[in-house]
């Protein structure tokens, strides 16, 4: 039966997300402190999609749009699309930068479909949206964070794309992120990748993932060590040489830092010396970890929400 849709707006606020964290390839994420905000309506016809911030006049403004895609995706599976669509997106999450934007653009279109359908929720609940949104992406370990916020834990199973569960974070865990001018691409970043492994990295990884998951919850000191990789930073290293440059300065200081999901972002998850600069062709900002996750409201877009430096302090 074609589902009935709701005439009022309707918008969400996405959060940043940085995955892998080091150890935890493809499993392990967070949800920081930037956000995307995002509002749809249903209109009688055609789709228009309107971007401020990041990524204004390069992104798709039609069907082609990934909020606009996955917006398709959830009304089909919630049994039928609407005669029209507009959207607003103000972007303030850096694109192609490894901070979670396309898993934002996703969650975000998801949950705005749920939403402009009538018992969308109970037709469409979290774990269903969690399922279609890695499903969409392709892997779960930043649609997770970005839906349910905090620290989680993500995988798959045969059948389902996307599992998760999220772990309270110990509150001296203090992230900050670095952020270059140019862009990186994931699908270039796992073409980096070997197709094996020696046996004792991965035997390395497995243990200090693990830790990782103890270090972020209940004891930051063991964060240095328990954030060592040896599965994936290594070998993208060449296509990133400014980011592993960093990433080892960073860690000579005794920084526990990692390359944000597939870079060329650096993620830090212990205080930094006041003096430490990147250099300048990296921003720096201490982002808190966002707790809430993906957050949907009643209405247009506001002027906080309009405004792409609402959210977000650079340090």
């Amino acid at each position: 039966m074609r589902p009935s849709f709701l005439s009022e707006p309707v918008r969400v606020r996405v959060p940043a997300t940085s995955a892998n964290l080091g150890p935890g390839f493809d499993t392990l994420g967070l949800a920081l402190a930037l956000y995307d905000d995002v509002g749809a309506r249903i209109t009688s016809d055609g789709c228009r999609v309107e971007v401020t911030g990041q990524g204004a006049g390069e992104l798709p403004d039609g069907d082609e749009h990934l909020v606009v895609r996955a917006m398709r995706a959830g009304f089909d599976a919630l049994g039928g699309q609407p005669s029209g669509l507009a959207v607003e997106c103000v972007n303030r999450i850096p694109q192609a930068r490894g901070l979670g934007s396309s898993s934002a653009a996703i969650v975000a279109g998801v949950l705005l479909a749920r939403a402009l359908v009538t018992d969308g929720e109970r037709d469409l609940d979290d774990a269903a949206a969690l399922r279609l949104a890695a499903g969409l992406e392709g892997h779960p370990d930043n649609v997770a964070p970005c839906l349910l916020g905090g620290f989680t834990i993500a995988w798959a199973e045969p059948d389902d794309p996307g599992r998760a569960v999220t772990l309270p974070v110990a509150p001296d865990v203090e992230p900050t992120v670095f952020v270059p001018q140019e862009r990186g691409l994931t699908a270039v970043a796992r073409a980096a990748l070997p197709a094996t492994v020696p046996h004792g990295d991965a035997a390395r990884n497995a243990g200090r993932a693990a830790l990782l998951v103890h270090a972020l919850t209940a004891d930051p000191t063991l964060l240095f060590a328990a954030t060592e990789d040896r599965l994936h930073q290594q070998y993208r290293a060449g296509g990133m040489p400014g980011t592993a440059a960093l990433l080892a300065e960073l860690r000579a200081a005794g920084v526990a830092a990692v390359v944000s999901g597939a870079g060329p972002s650096v993620l830090a998850l212990t205080r930094l010396d006041e003096e430490f600069t990147p250099g300048m062709h990296w921003t720096s900002q201490r982002l808190p970890i966002d707790v809430a996750g993906a957050r949907v409201y009643r209405g247009r877009l506001g002027h906080a929400e309009r405004d792409p430096v609402a959210a977000g302090r650079k340090s």
